[in-house]
């Protein structure tokens, strides 16, 4: 019975030898619930997503085993790779809205393990077995469900790794072959890209815990030459927090006017421009007030891919100051493009 919080990976620099490899899904993790026709969706944080995949609900009652519990990601494709901007549009208060994007924009189920079938539970039992009951039990199965692709050998893993990035994956997942399922536990392994940027910083935000640096606003000028907001660094230490805003004193603004980002409280001009501050379904209330850095100062970052091309898709991670670029040599021209590749080389039929 609901609630289950999904087994976890920690992240590690390079593929692990002898173990179970999946690629790592771009998606909302959900444990799928079937009970007859029951069906219910668990996020990651155990909250229901079922109403806002009703195309999902049908399509896993009709193909899923009549009592099972399935742990798996929900993904939407477009033009042959997932696109993880489309899929947070799905979370929507409004049932009209819901349905409208249910149809315009339907999502697809990746199975990639199994938590119990009819009267039994799994949890105990070793991934490996796990591995052959999802893969009876799913055998046949048609889009928008899917089971994920899984091997035993590194060698295929390294080139997946390479390879299905194009098709907006992001990485590659290792896991051992005896490991029982272990609830909101980091057992498992990730490898993730990195690739490395020089941003402008044009701006921070306070820490939640007092008057320190939380994290540092970041900008890419775009082919026009507008300053773009890109994305956040953060994860300093409290002592690094407390130097950062002394040494960005110098660069403060009494306010934003004349700043590139000078309209961020205005909601029409986020339509036309990437600005921090944006409302959305995730932030709510957070307080999202930041000050202003004359855009002057230049850092490197490290990420792991771009959204759509636009904004990094995580928060990236602060490597260095770069005093010898200029902001004006910041742009996304700097920025790696992963090959393409279509993601039904990967599932092996087309996504919904």
């Amino acid at each position: 019975m609901p609630p289950v919080k999904p087994m976890l990976a920690k992240s590690v620099g390079r593929i692990p030898p002898g173990m179970q490899y999946e690629a790592k899904w771009d998606g909302f993790r959900a444990v799928v619930f079937r009970d007859g026709p029951e069906i219910e969706i668990g996020s990651r944080g155990t909250k229901s997503l079922t109403r806002y995949f009703p195309e999902l609900v049908e399509a896993l009652r009709e193909r899923l085993p009549e009592r099972c519990v399935v742990d798996g990601e929900i993904v939407i494709a477009r033009d042959g790779r997932l696109d993880f901007d489309a899929l947070t549009e799905r979370i929507h208060p409004a049932e009209s809205r819901v349905r409208t994007l249910a149809e315009r924009t339907p999502a697809s189920f990746v199975a990639f393990d199994l938590l119990a079938l009819f009267d039994e539970a799994l949890l105990d039992v070793p991934l490996g077995d796990r591995r052959r009951l999802l893969a009876r039990a799913l055998d046949g199965v048609t889009a928008p469900v899917h089971l994920a692709p899984a091997t035993l050998d590194r060698d295929v893993a390294e080139r997946w790794f390479s390879e299905y990035e194009g098709a907006g994956l992001d990485g590659v997942i290792a896991k051992p072959v005896d490991l029982p399922y272990r609830q909101n536990e980091r057992l498992m392994f990730k490898i993730k890209h990195e690739r490395t940027a020089d941003c402008v910083v044009a701006g921070f935000r306070f820490h939640k815990s007092g008057p320190v640096v939380g994290s540092l606003l970041l900008g890419l000028y775009d082919d026009g030459g507008t300053l773009q907001h890109v994305g956040v660094c953060a994860a300093f230490s409290m002592k690094r927090r407390e130097e950062l805003v002394a040494e960005l004193e110098p660069l403060r603004m009494e306010s934003a006017a004349g700043h590139p980002w000078a309209a961020w409280t205005e909601e029409s001009a986020h339509e036309g421009a990437r600005l921090p501050g944006a409302v959305s379904r995730w932030t709510g209330k957070k307080d999202l007030t930041w000050v202003a850095l004359r855009p002057e100062r230049v850092c490197e970052v490290a990420y792991d891919h771009m959204e759509n091309g636009a904004r990094f898709r995580h928060t990236a991670q602060f490597r260095t100051w770069r005093p010898d670029r200029t902001p004006e040599s910041c742009t996304y021209a700097q920025l790696e493009e992963p090959a393409g590749y279509d993601l039904t080389a990967v599932l092996g039929s087309p996504p919904a």
